[in-house]
C-alpha cells in the first residue's frame, strides 16, 4: 500500500512534523526497505553460514534484531541521537521499536512520547512503518516484569503509517518449496550449488546476497560468469542468465516476459527458438521461455552486456 494511500488518525501535530520529515528523507520508502533487507541479511550471514530463515536463528540474534534495524535506519537516514530516546526527528524525542509480529513493547520513557514503530516479513517480502504517541489511552493499562506494556486496540488504530505491507528486495530461496532448497543447498561445491539454483530458481530476483548463501564461498559472484562459471554451464541447457546491472540483459527479461532484474540482482530463464511473433530476439535469433514441461534441445544463445 503506497505513502499517501492510508487513511491518517486524528490529528497531532508533532507526530505529523515527524511525519513531514521523514517523508521528505524517504518519499517512496526505498530507503527504509533496503534497510529491513539489509538487516535480515545481516543476521542471516548466509556467505558464512548458509543461513536464509529467521527460524533458523539463535533466540539472542533474534532478539537483536530490533537494535540492529534501529541503528541501520539512523545510519541510512542521519538521523541525530535523542536526548532521552532514540532519535530526535523535528526536535521531537522518537523512540524506535521493532517486532516481527507488530507486539510492540513499550517502556515506561516511551510513555506520552512518539514511537516509531516498525515490522517486516521476509517470507512475504514486506515492511511496515509508522507513528504513535504512546498515551494513556493508547496503551494498554497491563505491564510485564520489565513494567513494559504494548498499544491497545484503539493505540494500534491510531498509529500514523508511513508504509504499511511496502514492498521489499524478495528473499528467493523463501519463495521456493523447502525440499528444492534442500536439493539445492545439498550439492557438494559451491559451483554445484549455484548451478542448481539457477536451474531451480527460474523466473525468480535472485539478489548478491542469495548467490552469496548458496555458494557460500568469498569469490562468489565469479562463480555466475561464463568462464567456468554459471552462465557457460547452464547454457547448454538452455539457460540464460540475465543480469540487472546491465540495461540491456533487463530489458531482454522484460521482453521475455520474466521479472526483471533490478541492479545487484540476477533472474535465470530457460528458452527455446521462437518466431519473430511471438519472441525476443537475441544474438540474430528469436527465442521465448521455455513452458516447465517443454523439454529444450540446444543450447541459449549469447546475451550481450551492452
Amino acid at each position: 500500500m503506497g505513502l499517501f494511500e492510508l487513511e491518517e488518525p486524528p490529528h497531532d501535530d508533532a507526530v505529523a512534523e515527524v511525519a513531514t520529515v521523514l517523508r521528505a528523507l524517504d518519499p517512496d520508502g526505498q530507503r527504509m526497505a533496503k534497510v529491513f533487507r539489509a538487516t535480515f541479511d545481516q543476521l542471516y550471514d548466509g556467505q558464512h553460514t548458509g543461513r536464509y530463515r529467521l527460524d533458523q536463528l539463535f533466540k539472542t540474534e533474534k532478539t537483536h534484531f530490533g537494535t540492529l534495524a534501529e541503528i541501520n535506519l539512523q545510519r541510512e537516514l542521519r538521523l541525530d541521537d535523542g536526548q532521552v530516546l532514540d532519535f530526535s526527528i523535528a526536535n521531537h524525542e522518537v523512540d524506535c521499536k521493532y517486532s516481527h509480529t507488530g507486539a510492540w513493547m513499550l517502556p515506561i520513557e516511551s510513555f506520552e512520547q512518539i514511537v516509531l514503530v516498525t515490522q517486516a516479513d521476509d517470507a512475504k517480502s514486506v515492511w511496515s512503518a509508522g507513528l504513535v504517541r504512546v498515551s494513556e489511552q493508547n496503551r494498554r493499562t497491563s505491564e510485564n516484569r520489565d513494567r513494559k506494556t504494548g498499544l491497545n486496540a484503539h493505540g494500534r488504530s491510531q498509529i500514523l503509517w508511513l508504509h504499511r505491507d511496502a514492498p521489499m528486495q524478495p528473499n528467493a530461496l523463501l519463495q521456493l518449496p523447502p525440499h528444492v532448497v534442500g536439493e539445492i543447498m545439498s550439492g557438494r561445491s559451491g559451483q554445484a550449488r549455484l548451478n542448481e539454483l539457477f536451474r531451480r530458481a527460474t523466473n525468480l530476483r535472485l539478489s548478491r546476497n542469495i548467490i552469496a548463501t548458496v555458494a557460500q564461498q568469498d569469490d562468489y559472484m565469479k562463480r555466475v560468469r561464463d568462464n567456468g562459471g554459471s552462465r557457460g554451464a547452464l547454457r547448454r541447457e538452455g539457460y540464460l542468465i540475465l543480469g540487472g546491472d546491465y540495461h540491456v540483459q533487463r530489458d531482454l527479461a522484460t521482453a521475455l516476459g520474466a521479472v526483471t532484474p533490478e541492479p545487484g540482482e540476477l533472474v535465470s530463464v530457460r528458452v527455446v527458438p521462437a518466431s519473430p511473433a511471438d519472441g525476443a530476439e537475441i544474438a540474430d535469433g528469436w527465442w521465448r521461455m521455455a513452458s516447465d514441461s517443454e523439454s529444450v534441445n540446444g543450447p541459449a544463445p549469447v546475451v550481450p552486456r551492452r
